[in-house]
């Protein structure tokens, strides 16, 4: 498996990775307007990305087969906030073709140890909704932990929904 940062030559693949998706990730996402993930909407979104990325506010990873351009899973490090907290969320969504065999917690994995050792950062927070026991699972086993839930914490496909809200710290940071 290969892993990347995002660039703006990835909104073609992204445009067809959501594009194949679209129904198996429908219970997990907010209701997306008609166009959101053409290739032209990418784009432009990328070039957003791009300029979160240089401000230091996210970062993007996708994963691909080794020697392919066709995308396994996305991962994306978010609300990066500096000062005294040092913590981001991370967001993810893995292929409906790909699910169960690794590569989700393989590219979390990398996310995370960017987060903890490139930009130094003390928290990555993960949240999902109560019904998603396959996020609950890997959020597990990459060492997260419960810290609570948020009642209509997110807008999901069309309705309010509840998450338990997660986090994973920096074993390098100290009191």
């Amino acid at each position: 498996m290969e892993v990347k940062i995002v660039s703006a030559h990835d909104a073609a693949q992204l445009s067809q990775f959501y594009g194949d998706n679209q129904e198996h990730l429908r219970l997990w996402e907010p209701r997306r307007d008609e166009g959101y993930h053409t290739v032209e909407a990418w784009e432009q979104r990328l070039e957003e990305w791009r300029t979160a990325r240089e401000n230091g506010t996210s970062v993007h990873f996708i994963a691909s087969e080794t020697g392919q351009t066709d995308i396994i899973a996305i991962c994306s490090l978010t609300n990066i906030v500096r000062g005294p907290f040092l913590a981001c969320h991370m967001g993810y969504a893995v292929s409906h073709k790909y699910e169960g065999k690794g590569y989700m917690k393989a590219l979390c994995t990398h996310a995370i140890d960017y987060a903890f050792n490139e930009l130094r950062l003390n928290r990555v927070m993960a949240n999902y909704m109560p019904g998603n026991h396959r996020s609950a699972a890997l959020l597990e086993r990459l060492g997260f932990q419960k810290e609570g839930e948020a009642k209509r914490y997110l807008k999901i496909n069309g309705a309010w929904e509840d998450h338990i809200l997660t986090s994973l710290l920096n074993p390098e940071t100290t009191r």
